[in-house]
């Protein structure tokens, strides 16, 4: 006789199930996040969720042997094969999040359509548009032609049923994993239950056929992937895909990867054709510079192993409130104050009567410490209104005691700059640095008075040992 079945209380941001409601989860402290979840004990054949009667044993092995290096999967778009480390690996599982509208939908299908055109297979399941519509965003992409197989459906025991029949595709798409839902399970598609049993069916599916798994995950308002913790850590890779309505640009960042680094980026131009790759995106980002403007800086920075040069902004104004603002777009508002108390402690520059706005151009977000120079610079530039000269970089990051401490990638940061016609640098002074190598003229600095000092801007070296 089977088991009737049995009603949790399923948190639906951690994940964490209990076995009576509560206002407040015990786990993560969230309000109101408590939903009752029938669990159903019998599963439908084909779902992946059916229970097996018995184990069997597993043949143990020892750690010592050779190990291979993992197989690539060229996705025709060398932006992506830099963030997944080469390409996509066969069997393993990538989960992309971004914001509604972002370009999601438009980056898979233009992946799907490269692995097809390079004699590969690629089945894409939309779960959140009708047939026509992915049509339409085909032709207007030009993909029409390419051989990708398609369909709207968001039942897991029918796409696992369609999977498994014939040759196993190189490339399964869902978009997206909030929508899908199992007959086994009387939640509603979207909740904890139905994503996590979802995501379990279908990268056992992808490790035993040895498909490449792609799953679509909605945001939150927080700009996480919504759904339980665990989701992220079931899949292989982590992919993040960053921008606004404003810019142009798009960011896909990797935050996790199994099979490569974990601080590389892609940067993507989205226009009338679909998502273009940019190959160089300092040119990119600098291309529409007032070199005459004062509290502008270029910084440049390394993401993965790739030199990146931007400008960064900075606006002091003075300020007619009791507590001035301060504003801050692409960088930590958090290093910002700290830089603001150094500049005051230990140079003597206050900004205690001004707001302060500074802001990352192009819609990129800058997390490395390297770039508190820069953001000195720019602010001292515009507290004096003092234009900083445009064949000019600036890196390095700063300490609590003002001292300017060297970064790593030193020389490939100046090379970035040299290719893009840059003749000066401010530098940490620590560091090597093989000066014959570099065409840049180097001003190496130690302390950030140097700087202030150098600028008009430095009343006295207060706290200064």
């Amino acid at each position: 006789m089977a088991k009737a079945a049995r009603n949790t209380f399923v948190c639906q941001n951690c994940g964490a199930v209990s076995t009576r409601w509560s206002g407040k989860c015990a786990s993560c402290g969230e309000w109101n996040t408590i939903v009752e979840e029938a669990t159903g004990v019998g599963a439908v054949p084909g779902s992946g969720l059916a229970r097996s009667s018995k184990g069997r044993v597993i043949p143990l092995e020892g750690l010592k042997g050779e190990a291979d290096e993992a197989p690539r999967i060229a996705t025709g778009l060398s932006e992506l094969d830099r963030v997944t480390g080469g390409g996509i690996v066969p069997g393993s599982a990538l989960l992309i999040g971004g914001e509604p509208g972002i370009g999601k939908s438009t980056l898979l299908l233009q992946l799907s359509a490269a692995i097809a055109n390079r004699n590969g297979t690629a089945v894409y399941f939309s779960g959140e548009e009708a047939a026509a519509q992915v049509r339409l965003r085909a032709e207007r992409l030009g993909l029409a032609d390419a051989k990708v197989g398609f369909a709207a459906e968001t039942n897991l025991a029918d796409i696992l049923a369609t999977l498994a029949d014939g040759p196993a595709p190189d490339l399964v798409v869902i978009d997206s994993i909030q929508t899908l839902w199992a007959d086994a399970l009387d939640s509603a598609p979207g909740t904890v239950s139905q994503v996590r049993a979802a995501t379990q069916s279908l990268i056992r599916f992808a490790k035993r056929s040895g498909s490449a798994l792609l799953l679509v995950g909605h945001v939150t308002k927080d700009g996480q992937i919504a759904g339980p913790k665990v989701i992220e850590h079931m899949v292989d890779t982590v992919l993040y895909f960053e921008g606004d309505q404003g810019h142009t640009f798009r960011i896909l960042r990797a935050v996790k990867n199994r099979f490569g680094p974990t601080d590389e980026i892609g940067v993507f131009e989205m226009g009338q054709t679909g998502l273009t790759e940019v190959t160089n995106p300092s040119e990119l980002f600098l291309g529409e510079r007032d070199n005459k403007a004062p509290g502008a800086a270029v910084f440049a920075g390394i993401e993965g192993t790739r030199p990146l040069l931007v400008e960064m902004q900075a606006l002091v104004a003075p300020s007619a409130l009791g507590t001035p603002r301060r504003a801050v777009v692409g960088w930590d508002s958090s290093r910002l104050s700290m830089l603001l108390a150094v500049l005051d402690a230990r140079c003597g520059v206050t900004f205690a009567q001004a707001d302060v706005y500074l802001n990352v151009a192009g819609g990129l977000r800058i997390v490395e410490p390297a770039a508190d120079l820069a953001a000195a610079a720019a602010l001292l530039s515009s507290l004096s209104n003092v234009a900083l000269p445009s064949d000019e970089i600036y890196f390095g990051e700063i300490s609590l005691s003002g001292a300017v401490r060297p970064t790593a990638h030193m020389a490939s940061r100046l090379k970035e700059a040299q290719k893009l016609g840059f003749k000066r640098a401010v530098v940490p002074a620590a560091g090597e640095l093989d000066v014959k190598t570099v065409g840049l003229e180097l001003r190496r600095i130690s302390h950030l008075t140097e700087l202030a000092e150098r600028m008009g801007a430095c009343k006295g070296r207060p706290g200064r040992g």
